[in-house]
């Protein structure tokens, strides 16, 4: 007989990735018809992991905490028992928005790329990412993004408020993502992936860079495929896009229709911030199913929202339409912030799974850090996604086989009211039961 075990998390009770009690399967008669009935024969894609961004922000608001907080932070993401089983991360090359302040690697005007020094990453980025790894004690993908290139590369002449990459600068900044590889594997931390530009469809009042969908696919067939090549990169993947899903598929349609730039590219990045348009995800696979698909940011915007339930909700629901959707990773934004949702020097001020009062020296984890945990620690690296068939009204469900052969089904109710749902495996049938607004993982082992 089928074995599981229940995990659970649930807004009105104390329940937090706390033991449930196990679903019971049993034989059933050839009437009974499962709410959800798992199809493990049909198979999809297969998943890289779970991470977070290693940003300046959440490395400082650390370096600020007590040893112990802070160690209780790292373990509590990156451990795969104790935490939250994380073995991804983004980490962004030179400046972003959730940075102290501009900076570059490079002197102004150094076209050579002679002056390149990541020094300014060994005071908070560097340790906070090596600390993880340890703790992670296994492999570790992590995907590197750039915000904008510097503001001598740039028209616009600083490195915020949007702009475009020169074409004369296009050469240089190509080598400039190399370098960058380069002096992070000195440092014992491989570059899994970069992404072409963060968010190149957008002119932020931060640190931002704007591509065409013609522009990125150039610079990727021109410039930084051939360029990460002749340097002995041509193992560390491309990722295009790295922005909202709204137009995900005119822009990789645009790059992975032209053969020469998609044999440089692994895939398409994505955020949440322009909807939750699933169907456009898949779009992108079913248009270019050799490709990958990875969720590359996502965050609740506008400020700290300590104790909210809607957070949490919000990405257990983007979770589960983007993984039915062939996603592959799941990267969230900043791993940690401090009591007022930064720091960000432009103003960005958002919220994060983790926040760490950096006057009181307590940390609060919000009810999306539990809502992750429902899948990161159960999904692990190289788990397939298995078919599932659903009746059940109002509760939105995901289910994947681990490599060990065990089945892990992610179960969701947004609703008031508790939800009821038998869930189906071969010939046997399981009783389940959703409070309201809960999320349940059940671990089921032939």
């Amino acid at each position: 007989m089928t074995k599981a075990r229940t995990v659970v998390t649930a807004r009105d009770t104390g329940e937090r990735l706390s033991p449930g009690e196990a679903i019971v399967f049993r034989a059933r008669t050839t009437e009974e018809h499962a709410d959800v009935q798992l199809q493990p024969e049909r198979e999809f894609q297969q998943m890289l992991g779970f991470g977070g961004a290693f940003t300046e922000a959440a490395a400082y608001t650390l370096s600020r905490m007590s040893p112990g907080k802070r160690a209780e932070v790292i373990r509590k993401y990156f451990h795969p028992e104790e935490g939250l089983n994380y073995s991804m991360g983004r980490v962004h090359i030179h400046s972003c928005d959730f940075a102290l302040g501009n900076y570059t690697y490079v002197q102004e005007g150094d076209t050579e790329l002679a002056t390149f020094d990541i020094s300014h990453d060994h005071k908070w980025v560097l340790p906070l990412i090596k600390d993880a790894m340890e703790v992670r004690g296994g492999p570790f993908t992590m995907l590197a993004s750039p915000w904008s290139p510097p503001a001598w590369m740039k028209t616009n002449g600083e490195m915020n408020n949007g702009g475009s990459l020169k074409p004369e600068y296009a050469a240089v900044w190509a080598r400039y993502y190399t370098k960058f590889i380069e002096a992070y594997r000195k440092e014992g931390i491989p570059v899994w992936a970069v992404s072409v530009q963060n968010e190149p469809a957008a002119v932020q009042t931060w640190d931002s860079c704007v591509y065409s969908a013609e522009e990125e696919r150039d610079f990727v067939k021109t410039h930084l495929g051939p360029v990460m090549h002749e340097a002995g990169m041509a193992d560390v993947n491309i990722v295009i896009w790295d922005h909202n899903r709204d137009i995900m598929v005119e822009r990789a349609s645009t790059v992975l229709s032209d053969p020469e730039a998609a044999r440089y590219v692994w895939g398409t990045g994505i955020h949440w911030y322009g909807g939750e348009e699933f169907d456009k995800v898949a779009k992108v696979h079913e248009l270019f199913p050799d490709k990958h698909l990875l969720f590359t940011e996502g965050c609740q915007e506008g400020g700290v929202r300590l104790g909210e339930w809607f957070t949490g909700e919000r990405y257990g629901r983007n979770m589960i339409g983007d993984l039915n959707a062939w996603t592959e990773g799941y990267l969230d934004w900043n791993l940690v912030l401090d009591e007022t949702g930064g720091p960000n020097h432009v103003g960005n001020l958002c919220d994060a799974p983790v926040i760490a009062d950096t006057t009181s020296d307590e940390v609060h984890y919000n009810s999306s850090y539990y809502y992750i945990g429902h899948f990161s620690k159960f999904i692990v690296p190289g788990a397939v996604r298995i078919g599932l068939d659903s009746a059940a009204e109002g509760v939105l469900a995901t289910a994947f086989r681990n490599p060990d052969g065990s089945f892990a089904v992610v179960l969701m109710n947004e609703g008031e009211e508790l939800r009821s749902v038998t869930l189906g495996l071969g010939d046997e049938l399981a009783a389940c039961e959703l409070p309201p607004h809960s999320i349940a993982t059940h671990l089921i082992f032939s």
